[in-house]
């Protein structure tokens, strides 16, 4: 856990160098897509264009109706004194009670591979491409999809410049990836408080691709697990 502290400390949180994109706004009457808008306690969720396609995006708003960026405007710590001007409860002074953000990308059991537009204007949710063609992740018997929910630590950065110790590997410059293995499947641009349970690093195409093993906070067994 420590080794894990130090790294959303140093390497993991994002940087001078690290992408940024400007918040923007929508073009004005553009209409939002057949998704509904779905309530969070901090942030909302709206839909543009349609799932499975190279257009589909999910933006995210704060309380105040704007559009943020998953990316830079939500919290990395739980605990920290307000989010978007709203105070918010401080966790308890104990490292393995260290609560942090996470960005749902993936619900559990879905195969799209969803993403945080990193260097897109206001970060949306889309879904990954190569070759021109939409990623999906295979189904491994007896299951279908990722077998978690899936997502991403705000303000957290791999840094492709920077070699980790641990891995003699650079980042692979997008967020820090997270594994949430509770027992409700989240939906996608859910906001959740999640308890870190361990760390694994994986070298993927030669690049340091950290993965954070985690549980909701709210998952009727996350007491359980440390």
């Amino acid at each position: 856990m420590r080794a894990l502290l130090q790294l959303l400390r140093t390497s993991g949180i994002r940087r001078a160098g690290a992408p940024a994109v400007a918040a923007a706004r929508l073009p004005l009457g553009a209409s939002a897509g057949p998704g509904p808008r779905r309530a969070m306690a901090l942030y909302r969720t709206e839909e543009r264009g349609q799932p499975h396609s190279p257009d589909y995006r999910l933006f995210f708003k704060n309380v105040a109706g704007h559009y943020i960026s998953p990316f830079h405007d939500i919290p990395l710590k739980v605990d920290s004194q307000e989010e978007n001007g709203i105070p918010t409860k401080r966790a308890r002074n104990d490292e393995y009670e260290n609560l942090f953000n996470m960005i749902v990308e993936v619900p559990r059991w879905t195969n799209a591979k969803m993403e945080i537009a990193t260097e897109e204007p206001l970060n949306p949710i889309k879904q990954d491409a190569k070759n021109g063609k939409l990623r999906y992740v295979a189904n491994i018997f007896p299951h279908k999809g990722y077998i978690w929910n899936y997502g991403a630590l705000p303000q957290t950065w791999e840094d492709p410049h920077r070699k980790d110790e641990s891995t003699d590997c650079c980042g692979d410059n997008d967020p820090i990836d997270v594994c949430e293995i509770g027992s409700k499947v989240l939906s996608r641009g859910e906001v959740v408080h999640v308890k870190i349970l361990g760390i694994l690093a994986l070298i993927d195409q030669g690049e340091t691709d950290w993965k954070l093993i985690a549980i909701n906070m709210n998952d009727p067994e996350a007491s359980k697990f440390h």
